[in-house]
């Protein structure tokens, strides 16, 4: 129990109190009093720090967006009601109509659904390559592209992209990189990489008991010395937050550009069920990580089609143990070969819950081609990697020796 011990202390420092109230105080409140005319104006410019509404901000949540962005070394976080506003509203504060995405790797089946049907409908196009792919990335980039999007891991196809060189490939090109962190807070410090917008749905390993719904955008500071990404032709829509608010202006964009259009607000209430989450997160992606490998490997040792990196037919196998070396989250998949033995395979498990959550202290499971991408076509799942029986599986905190046994009775047919 060391691979998160630099976070051990912090969160739970962080969350609690020394006087007063030791748990985080929720202020169930929509609206706040100003008291006069003067400070209302301030607020609503910026020289006054207090809360102005609850849909662009509320003070539980603003604590909890502290914690995060300090996480992940970044100037600030923008909390959200889910995983899918926070990619929301990280998307939806850069692009206009007529710009490009590049999306690289496997993509939850949600995000997908964003980038192929919602965002098309708007004139914004995305192009989707798999993670080694870079020569051909780096020539798809155009001067309409704005974003360049990946997952830290693949879910549900469990490839490893290589974050860095990705990021030097965005760098060289002025292009901004965003990276969905959520299955592995902690292991992965995409900001430290080269990313410039780390994305969250924090109803997953982050929060980690499936009590709260939540997502959050994380941004890294503009630099106004030397850095010319930002100050370029291709983000002018954000030079006037840039002028006014400095290394902060990503924040700022991503409120008024599309927090306050779209209310896609955090739940108070939901943001202080996270925090509580957060205090035993290291101790929870401790022993996840621990266990996934487990359980993988023994699964394959008796014969089961196991997709994980740790195991060594997998591609990313040794980006796996350099690059991740404190491990990938909490998912790995069983190909049973068809939807007729997948079904039975999980009827007969007594462990996972069959859910679409992943990141739960429980053990979930879930046939993919018959919930989350029952309505994708056949190339598009080929592409992200949903056969006939793919089960994708998101280990918990039980025994993983108990996982293993579940698992290995269920697949005696």
């Amino acid at each position: 129990m060391e691979k998160f011990e630099e976070f051990s202390t912090y969160f739970v420092q962080e969350t609690g109190a020394k006087e007063g109230a030791v748990s985080p105080v929720i202020t169930q409140s929509a609206s706040f009093g100003y008291g006069d005319c003067a400070t209302g104006e301030g607020i609503f410019d910026g020289s006054i720090k207090k809360p102005l509404y609850s849909r662009v901000g509320n003070p539980t949540t603003a604590k909890l967006e502290n914690i995060l962005a300090k996480m992940d070394g970044g100037i600030g976080a923008v909390c959200t009601s889910s995983g899918m506003a926070a990619t929301t509203l990280a998307v939806m504060s850069i692009v206009s109509a007529g710009d490009e995405i590049i999306s690289i790797g496997g993509l939850f089946g949600g995000t997908y659904a964003f980038f192929t049907e919602t965002l098309s409908r708007f004139g914004i196009r995305t192009s989707f390559y798999d993670v080694d792919e870079l020569e051909a990335i780096e020539a798809a980039i155009t001067d309409k592209t704005k974003i360049i999007f990946l997952e830290s891991v693949g879910n549900p196809n469990m490839r490893l992209p290589d974050i860095k060189a990705i990021a030097q490939i965005a760098s060289r090109h002025g292009v901004v990189l965003m990276v969905d962190n959520t299955i592995t807070p902690m292991s992965i410090k995409p900001l430290e990489l080269g990313a410039d917008i780390v994305v969250y749905s924090t109803t997953k390993i982050i929060c980690g008991n499936a009590s709260a719904l939540g997502g959050a955008a994380v941004f890294r500071a503009i630099e106004l010395e030397g850095e010319e990404k930002f100050k370029s032709e291709r983000y002018k829509d954000i030079h006037k937050f840039i002028n006014k608010m400095g290394k902060m202006a990503l924040i700022p964009n991503a409120k008024k550009r599309a927090m306050r259009d779209f209310g896609m607000s955090a739940s108070a209430f939901n943001s202080y069920l996270t925090m509580l989450g957060m205090e035993t997160l290291p101790l929870r992606m401790d022993r996840v990580v621990s266990s996934v490998e487990k359980v993988a490997i023994a699964l394959e040792k008796a014969g089961l089609n196991i997709n994980h990196p740790c195991l060594e037919a997998h591609p990313h196998h040794q980006r796996y143990h350099k690059e991740f070396s404190l491990g990938c989250g909490t998912l790995l998949t069983i190909d049973m070969g068809s939807k007729e033995k997948a079904f039975a395979f999980l009827d007969r498990t007594t462990l996972p819950i069959i859910t679409a959550n992943i990141g739960d202290s429980r053990t979930l499971a879930l046939h993919m081609g018959s919930t989350i991408y029952s309505d994708f076509n056949e190339e598009q799942k080929a592409f992200l990697g949903i056969t006939p029986g793919l089960i994708r599986v998101s280990i918990g905190l039980e025994n993983p020796q108990d996982i293993i046994n579940d698992f290995l009775q269920a697949a005696q047919f």
